[in-house]
């Protein structure tokens, strides 16, 4: 097979995964090594063009067509699309294709992302079986997106099965497009991991509102499912009737949508026998236990933390198109040992260099939704964000306001001089100060905290 040190041109850098991180990799490198002396191969499973994962709701709310959320291609490097690795030979360097190509590299990075979790529900898998009942839906990819916008009509029952950021947003998407929505979350309010109980009611207040029958602390036990027809093989195939509760209840349905979290792919890492935790265990500058082998987004662990967001995702990108384009041809690791001790601390921003190189020291994350106006007279669309610590510690002071009429809430945690979180509901003018407050640790101005709340957040 001809590669890349055959034909004369630069070091071979394959990126498994061509969905954000992937993509955001290449085009860094693009830039950062615009002498070419890298040469990029992405590999991606999915045949789609890459896109912007976190819009995929507004192609499903019909807001956005398919290719407005694509990303700008590569200027340079190569693409194949619709390509899946099944190993990882790391010696002599190659990824293993499953249309049979070997695809050597000098430097290769894991960017595979995550799968969607899959509960353990009665009816969700024929015994034996690997297919979901028709009508059964994940929402992860453009293919998920795509299939159900296809599914949809008007009065349709659709049960959303997870009250998450992702659940949410499928929950107000399917509404927007005329389906009877019901959101069962198992949890006691929507979107634990980012809101506390006063900014979850406020928002299934919302929700409700755009015609969202929300139910929490609702566990779901199983599916119902009815024959429908029967494949070649003269195994019936089997349709969704059901979301049945655990106090027996059953809600009609005839779409679900699996909305239950995310959780890395790791497979190809296990296997080739790479150090995995949760996700592939990475050090400051996303080496893997091999040191010519990299991981960034959602199947990456750094510090002990998946991060499973688009921003972070961004942010190991940024920091390895630096690292792997500041090494030598000959593919020697950067200064320092894999496994070391003293791991940076998880609240600072990415670093994109240090006096031993460029280095990753986590990333702040900040959660933002927008959901659509709960009626066409209704002035504005309801604004969501949340970052950092939202729940106090002792010695902290909040800044806490809201007004149920207005559709607002604002909630900030400060400690000493800095801020350290926040929940901002309704009208969002003061995120961006307060964002760049909190990202760069910088201290308050002196005017009272409430003044942080105001709508020039301090700036």
């Amino acid at each position: 097979m001809r590669s890349y040190k055959e034909s004369g041109s630069g070091r071979r850098v394959v990126i498994v995964g061509g969905g954000m991180a992937g993509t955001r990799l290449a085009q860094q490198l693009a830039a950062t090594a615009a002498d070419g002396s890298v040469e990029v191969t992405i590999i991606g499973e999915e045949p789609h063009p890459a896109y912007n994962r976190v819009l995929l709701a507004e192609v499903l709310a019909g807001r956005y067509a398919p290719d407005v959320i694509a990303l700008p291609g590569l200027a340079v490097g190569r693409r194949l699309s619709g390509v899946r690795v099944v190993r990882l030979d790391r010696d002599p360097g190659e990824v293993v294709c499953d249309d049979g190509r070997r695809v050597p590299y000098d430097a290769l990075v894991l960017a595979t992302g995550s799968n969607p979790v899959l509960p353990p529900l009665r009816g969700l898998f024929e015994p034996h079986g690997h297919d979901l009942p028709d009508g059964v839906h994940a929402f992860r990819t453009m293919d998920d997106c795509l299939a159900l916008g296809a599914a949809i009509r008007p009065g349709v029952r659709a049960v959303v099965i997870g009250g998450g950021l992702l659940g949410v947003s499928a929950a107000r998407a399917l509404a927007q497009r005329g389906a009877q929505v019901v959101l069962a979350h198992q949890g006691e309010h929507l979107m634990e991991r980012q809101l506390d109980t006063g900014a979850a009611a406020m928002l299934r207040r919302h929700v409700a509102a755009l015609g969202v029958e929300v139910h929490t602390e609702c566990r779901v036990r199983g599916l119902r499912t009815r024959p429908v027809s029967a494949s070649g093989g003269g195994r019936a195939v089997r349709a969704v009737a059901a979301v049945e509760l655990a106090d027996g209840y059953a809600l009609d349905a005839d779409l679900v949508i699996l909305a239950c979290g995310a959780r890395p792919r790791v497979g190809l890492a296990h296997a080739a026998g790479l150090a995995v935790a949760r996700g592939v265990v990475v050090d400051d500058q996303l080496r893997t236990s091999d040191p010519r082998i990299f991981a960034i987004g959602d199947c990456a662990e750094h510090a002990g933390i998946l991060y499973g967001l688009a921003g972070p995702a961004q942010d190991q990108a940024d920091v390895l198109a630096h690292v792997v384009g500041n090494r030598s041809a000959e593919g020697a690791p950067p200064s320092g040992s894999w496994g070391r001790n003293g791991w940076a601390q998880p609240d600072h921003r990415a670093a994109h260099g240090s006096d031993t190189g460029p280095r990753y020291a986590g990333s702040r994350t900040l959660t933002r939704l927008t959901l659509a106006a709960a009626s066409t007279a209704a002035a504005s669309p309801l604004d969501l964000a949340a970052f950092g610590e939202t729940t106090p510690a002792p010695g902290d002071d909040v800044v806490h306001l809201a007004d149920a009429t207005r559709n607002a809430y604002r909630k900030v945690v400060v400690r000493g001089d800095r801020l350290v979180g926040g929940i901002l509901l309704g009208d969002l003018g003061s995120v961006g100060a307060l964002a760049r407050t909190w990202e760069g640790d910088e201290p308050l101005p002196s005017a009272p905290l409430l003044h942080l709340l105001t709508n020039d957040g301090g700036s």
